[in-house]
Protein backbone atom coordinates (compact mmCIF):
# COMPACT_ATOMS: atom_id res chain seq x y z
CA UNK A 1 0.00 0.00 0.00
CA UNK A 2 1.09 3.51 -0.76
CA UNK A 3 2.14 5.55 2.51
CA UNK A 4 -1.10 7.05 3.62
CA UNK A 5 -1.89 10.31 5.31
CA UNK A 6 -4.99 9.92 6.48
CA UNK A 7 -6.13 6.87 9.73
CA UNK A 8 -8.99 4.55 8.84
CA UNK A 9 -10.72 3.60 12.30
CA UNK A 10 -11.80 0.65 10.63
CA UNK A 11 -8.64 -0.63 8.87
CA UNK A 12 -8.52 -3.40 11.53
CA UNK A 13 -11.60 -5.16 10.03
CA UNK A 14 -11.08 -4.67 6.66
CA UNK A 15 -7.58 -6.54 7.55
CA UNK A 16 -9.86 -8.91 9.25
CA UNK A 17 -11.46 -10.02 5.55
CA UNK A 18 -8.32 -9.90 4.18
CA UNK A 19 -7.90 -6.42 2.70
CA UNK A 20 -4.66 -5.21 2.29
CA UNK A 21 -5.47 -1.82 2.04
CA UNK A 22 -5.40 0.32 -1.16
CA UNK A 23 -4.69 4.25 -0.66
CA UNK A 24 -7.43 6.21 -1.71
CA UNK A 25 -7.31 9.96 -1.26
CA UNK A 26 -4.67 9.44 1.42
CA UNK A 27 -6.86 6.86 3.25
CA UNK A 28 -5.94 3.03 3.83
CA UNK A 29 -9.41 1.57 1.96
CA UNK A 30 -10.86 -1.98 0.95
CA UNK A 31 -10.30 -2.44 -2.18
CA UNK A 32 -10.19 -6.60 -1.64
CA UNK A 33 -11.89 -8.78 0.29
CA UNK A 34 -11.05 -12.89 0.49
CA UNK A 35 -14.66 -13.37 -0.39
CA UNK A 36 -16.52 -13.45 -3.87
CA UNK A 37 -16.86 -10.11 -4.87
CA UNK A 38 -19.88 -10.92 -6.93
CA UNK A 39 -21.83 -11.92 -3.48
CA UNK A 40 -21.43 -8.51 -2.04
CA UNK A 41 -22.90 -6.59 -5.75
CA UNK A 42 -25.81 -9.29 -5.43
CA UNK A 43 -26.63 -8.18 -2.08
CA UNK A 44 -26.18 -4.47 -2.44
CA UNK A 45 -28.76 -4.92 -5.59
CA UNK A 46 -31.01 -6.97 -3.48
CA UNK A 47 -30.62 -6.65 -0.10
CA UNK A 48 -27.73 -4.67 1.19
CA UNK A 49 -24.22 -3.89 2.19
CA UNK A 50 -22.32 -2.10 4.33
CA UNK A 51 -19.48 -0.17 2.97
CA UNK A 52 -16.51 2.06 4.61
CA UNK A 53 -16.18 5.53 2.44
CA UNK A 54 -14.32 7.25 4.86
CA UNK A 55 -11.43 8.33 2.20
CA UNK A 56 -14.15 10.72 1.18
CA UNK A 57 -13.02 14.40 2.20
CA UNK A 58 -15.43 16.10 4.50
CA UNK A 59 -14.88 19.75 4.97
CA UNK A 60 -16.83 22.16 7.02
CA UNK A 61 -17.52 26.05 5.37
CA UNK A 62 -18.60 28.31 8.22
CA UNK A 63 -19.13 31.81 8.82
CA UNK A 64 -21.29 34.83 7.08
CA UNK A 65 -19.55 34.51 3.88
CA UNK A 66 -19.78 30.69 3.50
CA UNK A 67 -22.78 30.74 1.03
CA UNK A 68 -20.76 32.83 -1.32
CA UNK A 69 -17.52 30.92 -1.22
CA UNK A 70 -19.64 27.44 -1.77
CA UNK A 71 -21.34 29.76 -4.48
CA UNK A 72 -18.30 30.51 -6.72
CA UNK A 73 -16.91 27.08 -6.28
CA UNK A 74 -19.60 25.29 -7.40
CA UNK A 75 -22.06 25.36 -10.12
CA UNK A 76 -24.79 24.61 -7.84
CA UNK A 77 -27.41 27.76 -6.65
CA UNK A 78 -26.53 27.05 -2.80
CA UNK A 79 -29.33 29.59 -1.47
CA UNK A 80 -31.55 27.22 -3.13
CA UNK A 81 -30.50 24.32 -0.77
CA UNK A 82 -32.90 24.60 2.22
CA UNK A 83 -30.87 23.42 6.07
CA UNK A 84 -31.02 19.55 6.55
CA UNK A 85 -30.84 19.76 2.29
CA UNK A 86 -27.94 18.76 0.24
CA UNK A 87 -27.08 18.49 -3.38
CA UNK A 88 -24.65 16.98 -5.82
CA UNK A 89 -22.51 19.64 -7.69
CA UNK A 90 -19.59 20.33 -9.65
CA UNK A 91 -16.36 22.18 -9.74
CA UNK A 92 -14.76 23.56 -13.04
CA UNK A 93 -11.37 25.18 -13.60
CA UNK A 94 -11.36 28.82 -15.71
CA UNK A 95 -11.05 26.77 -18.69
CA UNK A 96 -14.82 25.22 -17.77
CA UNK A 97 -13.04 21.92 -17.37
CA UNK A 98 -14.29 19.57 -14.63
CA UNK A 99 -11.51 19.12 -11.79
CA UNK A 100 -14.44 17.68 -8.90
CA UNK A 101 -17.74 16.49 -7.84
CA UNK A 102 -19.00 16.99 -3.86
CA UNK A 103 -22.09 16.93 -2.59
CA UNK A 104 -22.79 20.26 -0.94
CA UNK A 105 -24.53 19.80 2.88
CA UNK A 106 -26.46 23.15 4.70
CA UNK A 107 -26.43 22.37 8.46
CA UNK A 108 -27.95 25.91 9.12
CA UNK A 109 -27.85 29.33 7.99
CA UNK A 110 -23.95 30.09 7.81
CA UNK A 111 -22.82 26.23 8.48
CA UNK A 112 -22.00 23.88 5.38
CA UNK A 113 -20.20 20.88 4.70
CA UNK A 114 -18.77 19.84 1.42
CA UNK A 115 -17.75 16.02 0.44
CA UNK A 116 -15.42 15.45 -2.35
CA UNK A 117 -12.84 12.73 -3.35
CA UNK A 118 -10.02 13.07 -4.92
CA UNK A 119 -9.79 15.65 -6.87
CA UNK A 120 -9.46 19.54 -6.22
CA UNK A 121 -12.31 20.58 -4.35
CA UNK A 122 -10.40 21.22 -1.13
CA UNK A 123 -8.20 23.80 -3.50
CA UNK A 124 -11.32 25.18 -5.33
CA UNK A 125 -12.86 26.16 -1.99
CA UNK A 126 -9.93 27.53 -0.21
CA UNK A 127 -9.37 30.09 -3.47
CA UNK A 128 -12.91 31.04 -3.57
CA UNK A 129 -12.40 32.00 0.62
CA UNK A 130 -9.66 34.29 -0.10
CA UNK A 131 -10.36 37.56 1.63
CA UNK A 132 -14.09 36.67 3.12
CA UNK A 133 -15.23 36.18 6.15
CA UNK A 134 -15.25 32.36 6.52
CA UNK A 135 -13.45 29.31 7.86
CA UNK A 136 -12.35 26.04 5.55
CA UNK A 137 -11.77 23.29 8.05
CA UNK A 138 -10.66 19.48 6.36
CA UNK A 139 -12.20 16.84 9.38
CA UNK A 140 -10.25 13.76 8.81
CA UNK A 141 -11.98 12.36 11.95
CA UNK A 142 -15.32 12.27 10.57
CA UNK A 143 -15.90 8.97 9.35
CA UNK A 144 -18.62 7.84 6.85
CA UNK A 145 -20.19 4.47 6.70
CA UNK A 146 -22.65 3.56 4.07
CA UNK A 147 -25.59 1.81 4.13
CA UNK A 148 -26.56 1.09 0.97
CA UNK A 149 -29.65 -1.20 -0.97
CA UNK A 150 -33.50 -1.65 -0.85
CA UNK A 151 -33.22 -3.39 2.94
CA UNK A 152 -31.40 -0.75 4.12
CA UNK A 153 -33.94 1.52 5.45
CA UNK A 154 -35.41 -2.04 6.98
CA UNK A 155 -32.20 -2.45 9.00
CA UNK A 156 -31.39 1.35 9.95
CA UNK A 157 -35.35 1.47 11.38
CA UNK A 158 -34.83 -0.26 14.10
CA UNK A 159 -32.87 1.81 15.64
CA UNK A 160 -33.28 5.25 14.18
CA UNK A 161 -36.74 6.49 14.57
CA UNK A 162 -38.15 8.54 11.47
CA UNK A 163 -35.67 7.27 9.23
CA UNK A 164 -38.23 6.10 6.34
CA UNK A 165 -39.49 9.71 6.05
CA UNK A 166 -36.15 11.38 5.19
CA UNK A 167 -36.11 11.97 1.61
CA UNK A 168 -33.22 11.66 -1.25
CA UNK A 169 -30.76 14.61 -0.28
CA UNK A 170 -31.88 15.09 3.01
CA UNK A 171 -30.22 14.48 6.01
CA UNK A 172 -30.97 14.27 9.83
CA UNK A 173 -29.28 14.67 12.96
CA UNK A 174 -29.87 11.65 15.19
CA UNK A 175 -27.82 8.74 17.36
CA UNK A 176 -27.35 5.39 16.29
CA UNK A 177 -26.17 3.20 19.07
CA UNK A 178 -26.08 5.18 21.46
CA UNK A 179 -22.86 7.68 19.24
CA UNK A 180 -23.88 10.71 17.79
CA UNK A 181 -24.07 10.85 13.76
CA UNK A 182 -25.14 12.74 11.13
CA UNK A 183 -27.23 10.22 8.49
CA UNK A 184 -27.62 11.39 5.29
CA UNK A 185 -30.45 9.85 2.19
CA UNK A 186 -27.52 9.49 -0.50
CA UNK A 187 -24.87 7.10 -2.08
CA UNK A 188 -22.83 6.07 -5.03
CA UNK A 189 -24.82 2.74 -6.06
CA UNK A 190 -28.36 3.45 -7.69
CA UNK A 191 -29.72 2.16 -4.39
CA UNK A 192 -31.63 3.64 -1.78
CA UNK A 193 -29.16 3.89 0.64
CA UNK A 194 -27.52 6.21 3.30
CA UNK A 195 -24.34 7.48 4.42
CA UNK A 196 -23.51 7.54 8.09
CA UNK A 197 -21.07 10.54 8.93
CA UNK A 198 -19.53 9.81 12.45
CA UNK A 199 -16.61 10.43 14.44
CA UNK A 200 -13.39 8.46 14.54
CA UNK A 201 -13.62 7.57 18.00
CA UNK A 202 -17.60 5.93 17.47
CA UNK A 203 -16.69 4.36 13.76
CA UNK A 204 -15.76 0.43 15.10
CA UNK A 205 -18.77 0.76 17.57
CA UNK A 206 -21.05 1.60 14.71
CA UNK A 207 -19.76 -0.91 11.97
CA UNK A 208 -19.77 -3.84 14.30
CA UNK A 209 -22.89 -3.26 15.07
CA UNK A 210 -24.73 -2.83 12.00
CA UNK A 211 -22.72 -5.99 10.75
CA UNK A 212 -23.98 -7.73 13.56
CA UNK A 213 -27.47 -6.32 12.94
CA UNK A 214 -27.36 -6.70 9.36
CA UNK A 215 -26.45 -10.75 9.42
CA UNK A 216 -29.75 -12.08 10.05
CA UNK A 217 -30.92 -10.23 6.97
CA UNK A 218 -28.36 -11.12 4.83
CA UNK A 219 -27.08 -8.01 5.33
CA UNK A 220 -22.86 -8.30 4.41
CA UNK A 221 -19.75 -5.66 4.74
CA UNK A 222 -18.57 -4.86 1.17
CA UNK A 223 -15.58 -3.72 -0.58
CA UNK A 224 -15.12 -0.45 -1.73
CA UNK A 225 -14.09 -1.83 -5.45
CA UNK A 226 -18.04 -3.12 -5.78
CA UNK A 227 -18.82 0.00 -6.21
CA UNK A 228 -17.38 -0.27 -9.54
CA UNK A 229 -19.68 -2.50 -10.70
CA UNK A 230 -22.60 -0.99 -9.58
CA UNK A 231 -21.42 2.65 -10.81
CA UNK A 232 -20.98 1.20 -14.20
CA UNK A 233 -25.17 0.02 -14.30
CA UNK A 234 -25.90 3.24 -12.80
CA UNK A 235 -23.77 6.12 -14.81
CA UNK A 236 -21.87 7.23 -11.76
CA UNK A 237 -18.65 8.73 -12.72
CA UNK A 238 -15.29 8.23 -10.87
CA UNK A 239 -12.66 10.84 -11.21
CA UNK A 240 -9.75 10.46 -12.93
CA UNK A 241 -11.11 7.27 -13.93
CA UNK A 242 -13.15 8.22 -16.40
CA UNK A 243 -11.72 11.22 -17.61
CA UNK A 244 -8.96 12.96 -19.48
CA UNK A 245 -6.58 12.36 -16.69
CA UNK A 246 -6.65 9.48 -17.71
CA UNK A 247 -7.36 9.23 -21.01
CA UNK A 248 -5.51 12.21 -22.73
CA UNK A 249 -5.99 13.82 -25.80
CA UNK A 250 -2.69 14.15 -27.47
CA UNK A 251 -1.22 17.95 -27.71
CA UNK A 252 -4.24 18.82 -25.33
CA UNK A 253 -4.10 20.00 -21.76
CA UNK A 254 -6.19 17.52 -19.29
CA UNK A 255 -9.56 18.55 -18.61
CA UNK A 256 -13.14 17.62 -19.51
CA UNK A 257 -16.28 19.80 -20.18
CA UNK A 258 -19.76 18.70 -18.39
CA UNK A 259 -21.33 18.80 -21.75
CA UNK A 260 -18.71 15.50 -22.51
CA UNK A 261 -19.23 13.96 -19.33
CA UNK A 262 -23.38 14.70 -19.39
CA UNK A 263 -22.93 16.10 -15.85
CA UNK A 264 -24.12 19.50 -17.54
CA UNK A 265 -27.30 18.73 -15.22
CA UNK A 266 -25.25 19.92 -12.42
CA UNK A 267 -25.22 23.88 -13.59
CA UNK A 268 -28.29 25.51 -11.75
CA UNK A 269 -30.90 27.00 -14.23
CA UNK A 270 -29.31 30.76 -15.52
CA UNK A 271 -26.53 30.12 -12.80
CA UNK A 272 -23.10 32.49 -13.96
CA UNK A 273 -20.37 33.80 -11.83
CA UNK A 274 -18.88 30.35 -10.72
CA UNK A 275 -15.83 29.58 -11.43
CA UNK A 276 -15.40 28.94 -15.24
CA UNK A 277 -18.87 29.20 -15.77
CA UNK A 278 -18.34 31.78 -19.35
CA UNK A 279 -15.80 28.98 -20.60
CA UNK A 280 -18.90 26.16 -19.82
CA UNK A 281 -21.18 28.21 -21.31
CA UNK A 282 -19.33 28.89 -24.59
CA UNK A 283 -18.01 25.12 -25.26
CA UNK A 284 -21.96 24.02 -25.12
CA UNK A 285 -21.63 21.97 -28.94
CA UNK A 286 -18.03 21.23 -29.06
CA UNK A 287 -17.62 18.56 -27.44
CA UNK A 288 -14.43 16.60 -28.10
CA UNK A 289 -16.22 12.98 -27.23
CA UNK A 290 -19.02 12.11 -25.71
CA UNK A 291 -19.77 9.48 -22.05
CA UNK A 292 -21.72 6.98 -23.03
CA UNK A 293 -22.74 3.24 -22.55
CA UNK A 294 -22.04 0.14 -24.43
CA UNK A 295 -23.53 -3.42 -24.20
CA UNK A 296 -21.52 -6.37 -25.47
CA UNK A 297 -22.12 -9.74 -26.57
CA UNK A 298 -21.15 -12.79 -24.48
CA UNK A 299 -20.47 -12.94 -20.81
CA UNK A 300 -16.71 -11.43 -20.75
CA UNK A 301 -16.47 -7.80 -19.30
CA UNK A 302 -14.76 -5.15 -20.91
CA UNK A 303 -11.62 -4.43 -18.96
CA UNK A 304 -10.48 -0.97 -17.91
CA UNK A 305 -9.07 0.82 -20.47
CA UNK A 306 -9.94 -1.03 -23.05
CA UNK A 307 -10.08 -0.16 -27.01
CA UNK A 308 -13.25 1.24 -28.38
CA UNK A 309 -12.96 0.35 -32.43
CA UNK A 310 -15.14 1.05 -35.55
CA UNK A 311 -14.68 -0.51 -38.42
CA UNK A 312 -11.76 -1.68 -37.05
CA UNK A 313 -10.22 1.67 -36.01
CA UNK A 314 -9.75 2.94 -32.29
CA UNK A 315 -12.10 5.43 -31.69
CA UNK A 316 -12.46 5.81 -27.87
CA UNK A 317 -12.11 3.35 -24.78
CA UNK A 318 -14.24 2.03 -22.01
CA UNK A 319 -13.39 3.22 -19.07
CA UNK A 320 -15.46 0.41 -17.01
CA UNK A 321 -17.32 -2.80 -17.63
CA UNK A 322 -19.06 -5.57 -15.81
CA UNK A 323 -21.23 -8.50 -16.41
CA UNK A 324 -24.54 -8.61 -14.05
CA UNK A 325 -25.55 -12.15 -13.16
CA UNK A 326 -28.47 -10.82 -11.95
CA UNK A 327 -29.79 -8.66 -14.91
CA UNK A 328 -28.02 -10.58 -17.38
CA UNK A 329 -26.07 -7.98 -19.17
CA UNK A 330 -22.59 -7.18 -19.96
CA UNK A 331 -22.39 -3.46 -19.75
CA UNK A 332 -19.41 -0.25 -19.85
CA UNK A 333 -18.85 3.05 -19.42
CA UNK A 334 -17.18 4.35 -22.56
CA UNK A 335 -15.72 7.44 -23.76
CA UNK A 336 -16.49 7.17 -27.54
CA UNK A 337 -16.57 10.24 -30.58
CA UNK A 338 -20.28 12.38 -30.47
CA UNK A 339 -21.38 10.59 -33.87
CA UNK A 340 -21.47 7.21 -32.01
CA UNK A 341 -22.96 8.42 -28.62
CA UNK A 342 -26.49 7.17 -30.52
CA UNK A 343 -27.99 4.15 -29.42
CA UNK A 344 -27.79 0.91 -31.82
CA UNK A 345 -23.94 2.36 -33.11
CA UNK A 346 -22.13 -0.78 -34.03
CA UNK A 347 -18.46 -0.66 -32.19
CA UNK A 348 -15.99 -3.59 -31.36
CA UNK A 349 -14.44 -3.70 -27.73
CA UNK A 350 -10.98 -4.93 -28.11
CA UNK A 351 -9.40 -6.36 -24.34
CA UNK A 352 -6.10 -5.89 -22.84
CA UNK A 353 -5.46 -9.88 -24.07
CA UNK A 354 -6.19 -9.05 -27.86
CA UNK A 355 -9.50 -10.36 -27.34
CA UNK A 356 -12.78 -8.94 -29.41
CA UNK A 357 -15.91 -8.58 -28.75
CA UNK A 358 -19.04 -7.02 -31.07
CA UNK A 359 -21.06 -3.97 -28.46
CA UNK A 360 -23.34 -1.31 -29.58
CA UNK A 361 -23.64 2.32 -27.73
CA UNK A 362 -26.46 2.26 -25.75
CA UNK A 363 -28.12 5.16 -23.45
CA UNK A 364 -26.83 5.32 -19.66
CA UNK A 365 -28.15 4.20 -17.12
CA UNK A 366 -28.49 0.32 -17.40
CA UNK A 367 -30.33 -0.21 -14.02
CA UNK A 368 -33.20 1.82 -12.98
CA UNK A 369 -33.01 4.52 -15.70
CA UNK A 370 -36.02 6.67 -14.16
CA UNK A 371 -33.78 6.67 -10.54
CA UNK A 372 -37.18 4.73 -8.46
CA UNK A 373 -35.26 2.88 -6.23
CA UNK A 374 -32.56 5.68 -5.18
CA UNK A 375 -35.67 8.50 -4.30
CA UNK A 376 -38.24 6.02 -2.97
CA UNK A 377 -40.41 6.93 -0.54
CA UNK A 378 -41.64 5.39 2.54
Amino acid sequence: MTASWRFSAIGERHRAMGSKLEDWGGMGTAWTYDKDQNEEYLAIRTKAGIMDVSGLKKVHINGPHAAHVIDRATTRNVEKIDPGKSRYACMLDDRGKFVDDCVIYRMGPNSWMVVHGTGAGHEQLTMAAMGKDVSIQFDDNLHDISVQGPMAVDLLEKFVPGIRNLNYFNHMHTTLFDRPVMISRTGYTGERGYEIFNRGQDALHIWDNLVEAGKPMGIIPTRFTTLDWLRTESYLLFYPFDNSETYPFPDEPCGDTLWELGLDFTVSPGKTGFRGADEHYRLKGKERFKIFGVKLEGTTPADEGAELLQSGKQVGHVTIGMYSTLNKHNVGIARMPVNCAKSGTKLTVRNLDGKEMACTAEPLPFDDPKKKKRTAKG
